[in-house]
């Protein structure tokens, strides 16, 4: 057990988090993200609320939809936090931030921060609905960005198919004192537990950001090459939208490239990246690839590094040197 946002957070089970990365890959593994925050937004006025603050177009989706999305700092349009909504009915959403950004996102949207009445358990993989299947079918077919009810275990559950691992799979929001009912439940089915450990280098391999490392401040959209989240022209606009718009006609500074390199030494963040011997970038997170067998990295660097590009990494020890490569450095299922 590890501190993580305030929580303690399983770093990984007994057999570790290579075998918890690899069994999500290959099979099914279950995570406790009961530290992401829940924030209920309910009422007439809620989609125009979360259409002011927030950066996507909830109206390109609907109820019974989720989609990913961005509170932006209105002065410089950095990432204040990266949230997946879930649309449950005409409304009612559920506001899904980050560990240490509840309060947060609950002053810019408004609502009721419900975080403490529920757990959130994540089925991640490629046999994922089908193991959850054999207990709770309703819950296994909720299709990719949906959200509906379901009963797992006799208890009644929102659930939605969304995920930080590449893979398919569904999140099940159970209300708290029957959290390790279902918990127990969803193991008994043959999927695997898996901790923080497996969590991050899943997502590192697909290329997901981490709040806190390839979002935060002095990071926008742009910068992480995720555009595709803003509605530049949703009616009404959005918080951080002129600074943001600034940004995109002067052209980004630094965005976020993937970064290969040989060998099981891992890339770490914070490590500098050169280029002839010059300082350009940064490290924002790295690690060992269990697919790939060598160190992955994402950096932020000027846009002029581009694909194929050699660069080195440099920290403690000797410099490391690595490649410019496409994201995401493994294909997401």
């Amino acid at each position: 057990m590890v501190p993580f946002g305030g929580w303690d957070m399983p770093l990984s089970y007994g057999d570790g988090t290579l075998a918890e990365h690899r069994a999500c890959r290959s099979d099914a593994v279950a995570f406790d993200v009961s530290h992401l925050g829940t924030v209920s937004v309910r009422g007439a006025a809620a989609l125009e609320q979360l259409q002011a603050a927030l950066t996507n177009d909830l109206t390109k989706v609907g109820p019974g939809r989720a989609q990913y999305t961005h509170l932006l700092d209105p002065e410089d349009a950095s990432v204040l936090d990266d949230i997946i909504v879930w649309w449950v009915d005409d409304e009612r959403f559920d506001v899904m931030p980050n560990a240490s950004n509840t309060d947060r996102v609950v002053a810019a949207i408004g609502g009721e921060e419900v975080t403490a009445s529920r757990a959130v358990i994540a089925v991640q993989g490629p046999q994922a609905r089908a193991r959850l299947g054999t207990i709770a079918p309703e819950a296994a077919a909720i299709g990719r960005f949906r959200v509906g009810e379901a009963t797992v275990a006799g208890v009644p559950c929102t659930v939605a198919g969304t995920g930080y691992t590449g893979e398919d799979g569904v999140e099940l929001a159970v209300p708290a004192e029957h959290a390790a009912a279902v918990w127990d439940a969803v193991l008994a089915c043959g999927v695997v537990p898996a901790g923080l450990g497996a969590r991050d280098t899943l997502r590192l391999e697909v290329a997901l950001p981490l709040h806190g490392h390839e979002l935060g401040p002095g990071i926008t959209p742009l910068q992480a090459g995720l555009g595709w989240v803003v509605a530049w022209d949703k009616p009404g606009g959005f918080r951080g939208r002129d600074a943001l718009l600034a940004e995109k006609e002067r052209g980004v500074a630094r965005r976020l490239r993937g970064l290969a390199t040989e060998g099981r030494r891992p890339p770490r963040a914070d490590q500098v990246v050169l280029v002839d011997g010059a300082e350009v970038g940064v490290v924002t997170s790295g690690n060992f690839s269990p697919m790939l067998e060598h160190g992955i990295a994402l950096a932020l660097v000027p846009p002029s590094v581009a694909e194929g590009d050699l660069v080195t990494i440099a920290g403690k020890g000797d410099p490391t040197p690595a490649t410019v490569v496409p994201l995401p450095f493994v294909p997401k299922h």
